[in-house]
């Protein structure tokens, strides 16, 4: 499936376009292509969200990690002429925002997305890798800019290279045990069904919490651990590392190494970095699986408001 745009002309997004199961899910509204290679995304914001909740009067800021994750699947299929049923696999996802626009209004916020994809490379004549640049904004104003490269995969060649993991229903049902989850409010939760880590004998490493039943972050049956769960897990290590001092997450620069299975431990290791420039908190998450790196992610944290 792939829809070709006309320049300047803005449609509808079509569920399918987002790999979202559940319509309540989807970010994405409207988009169109404004140039060569050139698009413009709209997105809406909940002004609350069962998963992505609002804390100290701000958005959840891994809303713009969800909201760009949609745009991935939607150019792919419906500008770059990738059927459905490939896959998308992520390599590496930089973002920074700025706090001040995150502010929980009483109506829900509108995100647009200036989108420019470079290193663009084709297997015949569908993409096969993208690099999306992304700049954000809210009413006008700026909200954020992102990188993030990723590439595609056609089903068969998927397969050969999972091997036994390639089966959704098998790969499911050997998942491990779920451990039981860490304290919540430390990792910024108020739900321990929304922790994704269980503590260990060590304060700053954790085991991973693939719950193939959440929600949002299992939205459909994968073959291997999301790429938004490891976003989050990156998150909730930092904000423990953190913990009690109020913070707020305001970028992220994370590299996807190779697929997290559900059928073995998932290890992550947090260790605080010296501030950046701005005075705001680093720290480096690692996730190890089986003897290697998985997943490896920089989390800037900034001061939350306190009013």
């Amino acid at each position: 499936m792939s829809l070709h745009l006309a320049q300047d002309r803005t449609t509808s997004v079509p569920q399918a376009l987002t790999h979202k199961v559940n319509q309540d899910e989807v970010l994405l509204e409207r988009w169109g292509k404004t140039g060569p290679d050139v698009f413009t995304v709209t997105a809406r914001w909940p002004r609350s969200h069962g998963f992505y909740l609002t804390r100290h009067g701000l958005h959840d800021p891994l809303l713009l990690s969800e909201t760009i994750r949609q745009t991935l699947p939607l150019l792919s299929h419906g500008a770059y002429e990738v059927p459905l049923g490939h896959q998308l696999l992520w390599r590496d996802f930089h973002w920074s925002l700025a706090p001040e626009a995150l502010t929980a209004e009483e109506a829900d916020a509108e995100i647009e997305l200036r989108i420019r994809c470079t290193d663009v490379t084709y297997r015949r004549s569908r993409a096969a890798a993208i690099t999306l640049h992304v700049e954000a904004l809210r009413d006008g104003a700026h909200l954020a800019v992102a990188r993030t490269s990723f590439s595609i995969q056609d089903r068969s060649v998927y397969e050969r290279l999972r091997g036994r993991y390639a089966d959704v229903a098998q790969a499911n049902a050997r998942s491990i045990p779920l451990s039981p989850p860490a304290s919540a409010a430390p990792v910024g939760r108020e739900r321990f069904d929304d922790v994704v880590l269980s503590n260990t004998d060590s304060a700053n490493r954790w085991q991973l919490r693939a719950d193939t039943a959440h929600p949002v972050l299992f939205d459909h049956p994968v073959d291997h651990a999301p790429g938004m769960l490891l976003l989050e897990a990156a998150r909730q290590c930092a904000q423990a590392m953190t913990h009690p001092r109020p913070s707020v997450v305001v970028g992220m620069d994370s590299a996807f190494a190779r697929y997290v299975e559900l059928d073995s431990p998932c290890w992550l290791l947090a260790e605080p970095l010296p501030d950046d420039l701005a005075g705001r908190a680093r720290v480096r998450v690692v996730a190890e699986q089986n003897d290697a790196v998985a997943y490896s992610s920089v989390v800037v944290l900034a001061q939350a408001p306190t009013a």
